[in-house]
């Protein structure tokens, strides 16, 4: 078995950090930290570490099991979404998140690359602004 095999076999391994980490992640909806998601499942009784939650998410990134979107800051977020592809329309205020459907972004997208010669490409798109709750209780403290 080759580096490269061993490592493969290793990162699809279901390892109880890799469950915690699945297990957390089935229960929420809107998108968290790994900060949150590592304080969530010491919270739990679950040991496990940064380190371990970062690379997780990351590779259950890859893999397509969660999607990760990055907040204005700059900040890495990450849930579970469905597996067709979609943009995040996501409140700045409280964090709730909607899956939307662009097809104008998707024409755009793929009139841009053939007039610029690319393939294969892809992208993502994350819409940020204020949910009609945190709207409504912004204008009600006003």
């Amino acid at each position: 078995m080759t580096s490269t095999e061993r490592e493969t076999a290793t990162e699809m391994r279901p390892t109880r950090q890799r469950t915690a980490v699945a297990r957390a992640l089935d229960s929420f909806t809107d998108f968290r930290s790994a900060q949150d998601i590592h304080a969530l499942l010491g919270q739990r009784g679950e040991k496990v570490g940064l380190a371990t939650v970062y690379r997780t998410l990351q590779r259950m990134a890859e893999a397509g099991d969660v999607d990760a979107l990055r907040t204005e800051d700059g900040e890495a977020l990450w849930r579970r979404c469905s597996a067709t592809h979609h943009h995040h329309l996501v409140c700045r205020s409280c964090g709730a998140a909607v899956e939307v459907e662009g097809p104008a972004v998707e024409r755009w997208t793929r009139a841009i690359a053939e007039e610029h010669g690319f393939a294969d490409v892809s992208h993502t798109l994350e819409i940020f602004g204020s949910c009609r709750d945190c709207t409504s209780a912004s204008a009600a403290g006003s």
